[in-house]
């Protein structure tokens, strides 16, 4: 008997599951970075015209094959062409190699929650604080375990009582916190207000083609594409709720956080340490500049505390859409019990994430093509396979299956305003866009380029 397919109640529980989706660790930890070196308030504005051409067009395209066919990746490819089956298999592949190593640095994300709430900041602030607890065996293993298995555990309670439920309460609380702690910093801290400045200010100096570059990177892996997640998401959602709205509200969540998040870091690192401070991303931002600002910060351990809970429902919202995705691929294909899918997943993910966790301390000698484990799983599934898997779905749409199916699909909802932008997008500009993404990532994982 064929089982009765989940969705979301409503356009609300859909908006706020695939932008919970897109606001992860990328929007805090990479996005300021970004915005400070290539010119501010110049990184912006092409950020946002980016996100709503090039990215509006790549997610419509996601959500409505995923309405269309009701299926996940693979299942939805399959369906709509069975020469193009193995783009859904592509696209499915990238969520299993993500979710354990974005659940190991989950479990250094609570690690730094329990350590400030119960008064280490201090020695959380010491130069060689994180190295040593990533160095270590067994704890690491035992935080990233405890953030798998609440991942799981939202997953198990299914669509609409796990992970749309858990997105309406956790994405309001996150944009409440990432609000209180720019508003803090900005009051609280000395010079913070030139930081400020510094955001959002236009600086034409620093615009340059990489500039357009950087944006557009930040932008795609930002948005969850090329993951599945929108085509599992977009199966979930019902018919009469408006796909062009709705993208345009999960792109202004995305947009916002991660604006609000380089107003959050870049004044404290700015007032901490000049423009050379800004230089810091990823997990030396995160893990090691931002708790030594928070040693030298007033209410310095409050805020910390506050800060990495804000970091832990982006990333727990990110890592709950990425297991929801490989679960609804494999129920898809096997009609099993969702409890009985979720323990497989757990298990599986715990392993793989064992090693990452293991490539900075057991196993520090392994590695591929010179990386440790967890930056070579990053490597193949952000800067290969997304790419690849994105640049083969705009070619799809864009000349086998034709923009005019999709179109038709949004249209089911609400008249498709943006259509023709929609269509020249991904036949013309998404595919060359995407392969200068791929270009790039390569170059960059390998040191030839700084992104």
């Amino acid at each position: 008997m064929e089982q009765k397919r989940s969705s979301f109640t409503g356009k609300i529980g859909f908006v706020l599951a695939a932008a919970g989706s897109a606001v992860g660790l990328g929007n805090i930890w990479r996005f300021p970075y970004l915005a400070a070196k290539y010119g501010g308030g110049i990184f912006l504005l092409v950020y946002i015209a980016l996100a709503l051409t090039f990215g509006f067009s790549l997610m419509v395209a996601e959500i409505a094959i995923g309405r269309k066919t009701k299926l996940s990746p693979i299942g939805a490819f399959r369906a709509l062409n069975k020469k193009f089956s193995f783009i859904g298999i592509l696209a499915a592949i990238v969520p299993v190699i993500i979710l354990p190593y974005y659940s190991v640095i989950g479990g250094w994300v609570i690690k730094y929650i329990a350590g400030f709430v119960t008064g280490q900041g201090s020695a959380m602030a010491s130069d060689t604080y994180f190295s040593s607890y990533i160095g270590s065996t067994a704890e690491p293993i035992v935080w990233f375990a405890l953030f798998m298995g609440l991942t799981a555990l939202v997953v198990i309670l299914g669509v609409d009582k796990g992970v749309e439920k858990v997105s309406k309460i956790m994405m309001p609380l996150l944009i409440v916190l990432v609000i209180f702690i720019a508003i803090y910093v900005m009051i609280a801290v000395d010079g913070a207000w030139e930081g400020v400045i510094y955001y959002i200010k236009p600086d034409f100096s620093k615009f340059s083609i990489m500039t357009v570059v950087a944006a557009m990177g930040q932008l795609f892996y930002s948005m969850s594409l090329a993951m599945g997640i929108m085509i599992t998401f977009g199966s979930y959602m019902k018919k009469d709720i408006s796909i062009e709205k709705s993208t345009h509200q999960i792109e202004i969540f995305d947009s916002g956080i991660a604006f609000l998040s380089g107003l959050m870091i870049i004044p404290a690192v700015f007032a901490f340490g000049g423009e050379e401070a800004l230089s810091a991303s990823g997990p030396s931002l995160m893990f090691v500049t931002l708790p030594k600002i928070f040693a030298t910060m007033p209410g310095g351990s409050f805020i910390g505390a506050v800060f990495f809970i804000m970091v832990f429902f982006a990333a727990l919202t990110s890592s709950i859409s990425l297991m929801e995705t490989v679960v609804s691929t494999i129920l898809d294909k096997f009609k099993i019990n969702r409890k009985l899918c979720c323990v497989f997943v757990l298990l599986f993910s715990l392993v793989l994430g064992t090693f990452s966790s293991l490539g900075y301390s057991a196993w520090s000698g392994v590695t591929l093509l010179g990386m440790q484990l967890l930056d070579f799983f990053d490597f193949i599934s952000n800067s290969i396979l997304m790419p690849i898997v994105a640049l083969a779905t705009s070619i799809f749409v864009g000349f086998f299956l034709k923009p005019k199916t999709l179109i038709e699909e949004v249209e089911l909802s609400s008249k498709f305003k943006a259509k023709k932008m929609f269509e020249v997008v991904i036949r013309y500009i998404a595919p060359v866009c995407i392969l200068v993404i791929l270009i790039s990532s390569v170059l960059s994982a390998f040191g030839v380029i700084k992104i």
